[in-house]
């Protein structure tokens, strides 16, 4: 898998929670020194309004563009307590799946307090993720209200493609290209979530979360589109994508459909879903969606 890919876009994967869930009464609302672990976790902390209380952020941590200002802590699946306890935070907050688990242990044993957000990859998840964060940062009315927002605009959505009619689309979403070999994302994955979202059908749910794919099972996934992360730095191109023999003999390859997007955008699950899922939706079905 590209490294690049894997360390920017760790939240895509899927792994499991190493930290404590946070609790209901996990709440910090005097915290002025937060060290925000997730890209999620810092657009919503922006969101509310809570960003002059960030004094850093993970790598992960991409938007608004003001959060790179923000000292870097790192990748979040490679944290370092010293790092961390460096910027002399008064609350950590990480999503479920920081790590590594030595890492949790040692914060967890200080004396900081650390609030994991859970981050289940569905769409069911985006309200409580932000209900969560804003309960963690004694902004709940504020979490309620933007939560409320968000959710009213999935609903939305929902019942705009609950109306169309004809074939779904099928779509492949390729984390990367390795030796030739597709990385997709199958079943209880965000891409997956977000596929379903824009009213398609993920063209590999019968796997398991992110798993390489063989030749015959591409053919037999025949995707409508290809879905890819539009990285910072790079990102993998149609031509690329299509010289493998297996995408470029699929639907997706004759006609040439590729739709890349930007990974935490996409994928994060947070207050840009509703945004995401409609841009992803207008992309697919252009005569019946617009942005």
């Amino acid at each position: 898998m590209n490294a690049f890919i894997s360390r920017l876009f760790g939240f895509a994967l899927g792994v499991a929670s190493v930290a404590t869930p946070a609790l209901a009464d996990d709440t910090y609302p005097d915290a002025r020194r937060i060290v925000s672990v997730g890209g999620t976790v810092t657009e919503i902390l922006y969101a509310l309004g809570v960003q002059d209380r960030i004094v850093a952020r993970d790598s992960t941590s991409l938007y608004p563009a003001d959060a790179a200002t923000k000292p870097d802590v790192g990748y979040m699946r490679q944290l370092s307590a010293e790092g961390i306890i460096s910027q002399n935070p008064d609350l950590i907050l990480a999503e479920s799946g920081a790590g590594p688990a030595d890492t949790i242990a040692i914060l967890q044993a200080g004396s900081v307090p650390l609030v994991s957000i859970p981050t289940p990859p569905t769409a069911e998840s985006v309200g409580p993720r932000i209900r969560a964060v804003g309960a963690a940062v004694g902004k709940p009315k504020e979490a309620e209200a933007l939560a409320t927002d968000v959710e009213a605009r999935l609903a939305t959505l929902t019942d705009e493609i609950g109306k169309l009619t004809g074939a779904k689309k099928r779509v492949l979403f390729a984390l990367s290209l390795a030796n030739g070999r597709v990385m997709a994302a199958g079943r209880n994955t965000a891409a997956d979530a977000m596929i379903k979202l824009a009213g398609a059908v993920n063209a590999v749910e019968s796997v398991e979360g992110y798993k390489p794919l063989t030749d015959e099972a591409v053919i037999e996934a025949a995707p409508d589109a290809i879905l890819i992360m539009n990285n910072p730095g790079r990102h993998m191109t149609a031509d690329e994508a299509f010289a493998i023999p297996a995408l470029k003999a699929s639907p997706a390859g004759q006609s040439g459909t590729l739709i890349a997007m930007d990974g935490l955008y996409l994928l994060g699950l947070g207050p840009r879903a509703p945004q995401a899922a409609r841009e992803l939706a207008s992309k697919l079905y252009p005569d019946h969606l617009t942005p």
